[in-house]
């Protein structure tokens, strides 16, 4: 059955009565994907069940491929955005989807523009060192693309710690930490025994050889004796924006019930 008629189907079941809308909707959310140029299958319904659309990850894909992808998505999703795509791959993109816009700092190209926040909370974001603000940039633009107000704090790594210590208020007024450090990647057990929230910790592959390209980093988050950090992948600056929206989505869900 195809994905048409397999939507007429459903709609036929619910005018008369076989089923219920709420259970429509919850079949509804598995039931669409949108075959693209042979080489994708686009999720539309991927918000209804994870609360984000989906996102292109552009490595690996020509420039044609992602503008294909890019306006399948459009109308359809509450944002349109693909990460770590190079400066020179933005170009070949911009000629075929004139409205994209281009975080360079982030490598994030979108059909959407920073907005007001429309989730409650914020999302502090740290960085250890300069170093690491290619990651930091990426989970702070992808948060505000996704509806959500973020606090950056950059350049308070352990090595001066007196630069986190003069700007505790950060820690106090976020809601969710995203703690991005390369090197040793200690800063997150700093901030997590001066925070009352919840910490995502973002290794990075800033360092020398002893680093490991960010293994020592990781294993260290992995190995705090602080409480209350998830630790995300190495220079996974997206997926911790992900995850501390899911916190504070969640947070929202119950304070609503």
């Amino acid at each position: 059955m195809s994905q048409p008629e397999a939507l007429k189907a459903l709609l036929d079941e619910v005018s008369q009565g076989k089923i219920s809308s709420a259970d429509a909707l919850n079949k509804l959310k598995y039931l669409s994907y949108e075959p693209v140029g042979g080489f994708a299958n686009i999720d539309h319904h991927r918000s209804l069940r994870t609360g984000f659309p989906e996102v292109i990850w552009s490595p690996g894909k020509t420039p044609e491929q992602i503008a294909q992808i890019m306006e399948s998505l459009r109308g359809n999703a509450s944002v349109v955005m693909a990460t770590r795509m190079e400066a020179e791959v933005y170009a070949w993109v911009k000629e075929m989807v004139p409205d994209a816009i281009y975080y360079p700092m982030a490598r994030i190209c979108a059909l959407n523009s920073v907005q007001a926040p429309t989730h409650l909370g914020t999302i502090g974001i740290l960085s250890a060192g300069t170093a690491d603000l290619p990651v930091a940039e990426e989970a702070a633009i992808t948060a505000e693309l996704c509806g959500f107000r973020v606090q950056r704090l950059w350049d308070v790594g352990v090595a001066g710690i007196h630069r986190l210590l003069s700007n505790v208020q950060v820690l106090s007024e976020a809601d969710v930490l995203i703690v991005v450090a390369g090197m040793e990647g200690a800063l997150p057990s700093v901030v997590a025994g001066l925070s009352d929230c919840a910490i995502v910790a973002v290794p990075t592959s800033i360092g020398y050889g002893a680093s490991f390209n960010g293994l020592s980093a990781l294993l260290t988050m992995l190995n705090s004796c602080a409480t209350g950090i998830g630790v995300v992948n190495i220079d996974n600056g997206f997926g911790a924006a992900m995850l501390a929206g899911q916190i504070l989505r969640t947070a929202a869900k119950l304070k609503s019930r």
